[in-house]
């Protein structure tokens, strides 16, 4: 069974980073060596041996920390950025206790004498080597799955669209290794298949499969309107032992990842959930925000200035043009661009696209649209908190009343500030593109939102972002 081969993984995988751990122990104290011998060769190293006993207790303490980690929970859905973080993290919690302990012994004259650097060097190295074996193990386990070896065998109660889109993902990535066994359903003839997955059965045929004991996981993916059923299936699993998990198909009333928070006992599902609602990530990002627009005026002021004198130059009317935008809680606020069309009456263009070639985009206009310098100026809409650097683009009045009405979930953009860059940009979703791929990009920066992603946002923009090739 598949139970037990994940348990003997596990205890493999302590091993393999027990060995790991005394390993990058090893190659820091070679670093620390090489360090000495170039940069300061007069000066004394403790000797070997009152380094590496410190990993009696460091090699169980960073196990330890791994498995509060649950850097030994199964790899086959889990994604390598979760799994780096919570490397990372038990690597910190790790460093800052050894440091702790060397402060705390620090009267003893080896302990005093015990290099900090040591210490950098061991947080650096493991956690570069500890990446590197689990991306190892990723890479066999994948391609052992692929194979048709290291299997999970599941049956699935309920055929609805949970079923099916179950399915449809499985057979997506065979490095998975599920393997559904078939469906049991009251409403589906025996026979009927999805994708090559039969109807096996009937729910009251259940207890007789499961005494089988052939199986390593339940999923029960029955319709909404059979929920009545899940109490009793869920009852019949749990009494023969097999791991059970529930798929629910409430996709079109609930159509984001949930979560839920305990009210004193009851649980209750928050339909949407959005990290930028947590006051300390509001703040970070808040914070990130004013200093990324500070360096952002200063290092763009030149060319600001520049594109300021020529706009002026050329075309009569101001240089910087507002535009009533809906941002933060759906509050208009007035963004800030560089006019890039001949001036014009408010009633003319408030409900216009932009077309190829067209006549109101002035000659200095059309070079700043397609190079995004025209944007520059909403570095001051971030210090004044209307907008962030990162975030879904704000909209026009006009466009958000016709596009809540046409595109599901539309307003849910309206939840966090509107940015000067985002997600659905640097994926090319910018000027005369798909609203709707341009939502779904929004929705998912939204729902699974972090700092790190902020800034490689920012990154990628410098290469994706500037030039707009959808800008007229």
């Amino acid at each position: 069974m598949i139970k037990d081969n994940q348990q003997k993984f596990n205890r493999l995988h302590v091993v393999l980073d027990a060995l790991v751990l005394i390993i990058s122990y090893a190659a820091a104290f070679g670093l620390l060596i090489l360090g000495n011998r170039v940069y300061s060769p007069h000066k004394q190293v403790l000797p070997a041996q009152y380094y590496f006993i410190m990993l009696v207790w460091i090699v169980p303490l960073y196990l330890f920390l791994y498995g509060l980690c649950r850097l030994y929970a199964p790899k086959r859905v889990q994604q390598r950025r979760y799994e780096f973080a919570n490397i990372f993290k038990a690597n910190i919690i790790g460093t800052l206790i050894i440091i702790l302990v060397l402060y705390l012994l620090k009267k003893h004259p080896y302990f005093r004498e015990f290099s900090t650097r040591m210490v950098f060097y061991f947080f650096v190295v493991n956690v570069i080597a500890e990446e590197l074996e689990r991306n190892c193990i990723r890479y066999i386990l994948h391609s052992m799955r692929s194979k048709g070896y290291n299997q999970k065998h599941i049956l699935l109660i309920g055929y609805s669209r949970a079923a099916e889109g179950f399915i449809d993902r499985i057979q997506a990535n065979p490095e998975w290794g599920y393997r559904v066994r078939g469906i049991l359903d009251d409403n589906c003839r025996t026979g009927h298949e999805y994708k090559g997955v039969p109807v096996i059965g009937t729910t009251g045929d259940l207890e007789a499969i499961l005494a089988l004991n052939t199986l390593d996981e339940i999923a029960i993916t029955l319709s909404i309107g059979e929920y009545a059923k899940l109490e009793k299936l869920v009852a019949a699993c749990e009494k023969s032992g097999v791991h059970t998990k529930f798929i629910p198909d409430y996709n079109n009333v609930i159509p984001t990842q949930p979560y839920i928070e305990d009210l004193q006992g009851l649980p209750v599902i928050n339909i949407r959930h959005v990290p930028l609602n947590e006051p300390i990530n509001r703040y970070m990002k808040r914070c990130v925000d004013i200093f990324g627009a500070l360096v952002g005026i200063v290092l763009f002021s030149p060319v600001m200035g520049l594109t300021a004198l020529i706009i002026k130059i050329t075309s009569p009317g101001p240089v910087i043009y507002c535009q009533e935008r809906i941002g933060l809680h759906n509050r208009p606020f007035k963004m800030y661009k560089f006019r890039s069309m001949e001036v014009q009456a408010p009633a003319s263009e408030k409900n216009k696209w932009t077309t190829p070639h067209d006549p109101r985009v002035t000659p200095i206009g059309r070079f700043i649209r397609k190079t995004s310098i025209d944007e520059i100026p909403q570095f001051f809409n971030v210090l004044k908190g209307d907008m962030s650097l990162v975030g879904p683009r704000p909209e026009r009045p006009f466009f958000v009343e016709r596009f809540k009405e046409e595109i599901p979930r539309y307003m849910i953009k309206h939840q966090v500030r509107p940015g000067m860059t985002g997600w659905a940009q640097v994926n090319g979703y910018r000027g005369d593109t798909s609203i709707t791929k341009r939502i779904e990009h929004d929705l998912y920066y939204i729902e699974n939102w972090t700092l790190g992603w902020d800034f490689k946002i920012l990154f990628l923009t410098f290469f994706k972002g500037f030039i707009n090739k959808n800008a007229y």
